[in-house]
């Protein structure tokens, strides 16, 4: 059943698109900004220290992300519909799961549980959908599957905060595994299709490609610019590790900011209550970012808008360093809007326009793999920092190194060309 044939407008990758906007959006319950709300309830209850829950979160973390390299030859394997209903149904498990956590140990598990299927998988399956179904407007697919992200990271916090308030921490984590098993994973199951080949159909929804492939095909022709690397042929070029070094800074240091924003705020004299209004404002400004990014990504080289977003997060760092108002918190959360919404684009599309779509799984996954230890290595430094000086400039002041390391390898990852590379 082809969903785009002559005559007809619709194309079922905008469907795909939603359903993968969605599975950003259940990636929440493994996001630093969702759990965040969950650490306070867990230190006044158990009288585990800041420190203990922080060394926890950031523990379950590394070894989460140590297995995505899986999980994306996976989805390479099993595909991308099977692997978000399982996914999805897991997630919802290690929801119930934190609910009844009474011990550390318990934290830690229920942390890498969420991590790993909330964070990296949630995150990185959709990511890897919607590539195959786009290729030329694939900036523009990816900018409309990220409302879904920027939706989560501006409902989870409020919606987490309203629930524990109204009932208790254990609720929260049972409302969204159920909300998981009723809404998500039913959609994915009947709505996924792996491939627009699988349905007659092919990237972009190209009329005069479809009628050439009649019916159902696995080797429909690819557009000229498409090439598929596979993993091993990727890891011999330049530009993949180059790559790699992009995408991990900005998950370190926005990580590490997300996570310490409150105290980070309170030593500039401003309340918790601001910090968690910056958190929404960069959301909200985040969006038309992530359309214009993702129109932008489809006219000039993906490389050099990783350029301007190392350019954003250097000023960023140096906005937290003088920052000592109101006014001034509200600039920062406008510009950390922007830097996300070109951040949350950039880095995804990247990775299918260099390397196809044929891999993109055990591609992506190393990515992810990469995203997920630098989220778990981000919070730390700052702790440390502000341990030793009472203070966040001087870690600040040291964190401008990791942008301008990424400015660097952005304008060296130029796309590789696949006969540069040697079979072995």
């Amino acid at each position: 059943m082809a969903f785009r044939k002559a005559g007809q407008k619709f194309y079922y990758g905008w469907v795909i698109v939603f359903i993968a906007g969605m599975g950003v959006f259940f990636s929440g319950p493994g996001q630093t900004y969702s759990n965040s709300i969950f650490i306070d309830e867990y230190i006044q209850e158990f009288g585990w220290s800041r420190s203990q829950v922080s060394g926890i979160y950031s523990g379950a973390t590394l070894c989460a992300g140590l297995l995505m390299l899986f999980v994306g030859r996976f989805i390479d394997r099993l595909g991308q519909r099977l692997m978000m209903v399982l996914i999805g149904s897991l997630l919802a498990i290690a929801c119930f799961y934190n609910s009844i956590v009474t011990n550390v140990f318990m934290l830690a598990v229920g942390f890498f549980l969420i991590r790993l299927l909330g964070q990296g998988s949630m995150s990185l399956i959709p990511n890897t959908l919607v590539s195959q179904w786009f290729i030329k407007k694939r900036g523009r697919a990816f900018s409309f599957m990220t409302l879904g992200s920027f939706a989560s990271a501006s409902m989870f916090p409020i919606i987490n905060a309203w629930l524990i308030q109204t009932w208790d921490w254990q609720f929260a984590w049972r409302f969204w595994g159920i909300a998981l098993l009723v809404l998500f994973v039913p959609i994915a199951l009947f709505g996924v299709r792996n491939r627009p080949e699988e349905m007659g159909l092919t990237p972009d929804g190209d009329l005069e490609k479809t009628t050439e492939n009649k019916g159902p095909s696995m080797s429909a022709p690819l557009p000229q610019a498409e090439v598929d690397f596979t993993l091993k042929e990727a890891t011999r070029t330049r530009a993949f590790w180059l790559i790699l070094i992009c995408v991990g800074i900005p998950s370190m240091v926005n990580t590490g900011i997300t996570f310490h924003i409150v105290s980070i705020f309170s030593t500039n004299d401003l309340s918790a209550g601001t910090a968690a209004m910056v958190l929404s404002l960069m959301a909200l400004v985040g969006i038309p970012m992530s359309f214009v990014s993702g129109f932008i990504t489809e006219k000039i080289r993906t490389n050099y808008l990783l350029v301007f977003i190392f350019i954003i997060e250097v000023i960023l760092l140096l906005l937290l360093v003088v920052m000592n108002s109101f006014w001034m918190a509200i600039l920062f959360g406008v510009v950390w809007g922007m830097g996300n919404g070109f951040e949350r684009i950039g880095t995804n599309v990247i990775w299918p326009d260099y390397f196809g779509r044929k891999y993109i799984g055990s591609i992506n996954g190393v990515g992810m793999t990469i995203v997920v230890i630098g989220s778990s290595l981000g919070p730390l430094p700052f702790g440390v920092g502000y341990d030793l000086f009472q203070s966040y400039n001087q870690v600040l002041l040291l964190s401008l190194v990791f942008p301008c390391i990424g400015i660097i390898s952005a304008l060296l990852a130029k796309k590789p060309q696949k006969e540069n590379t040697q079979e072995g």
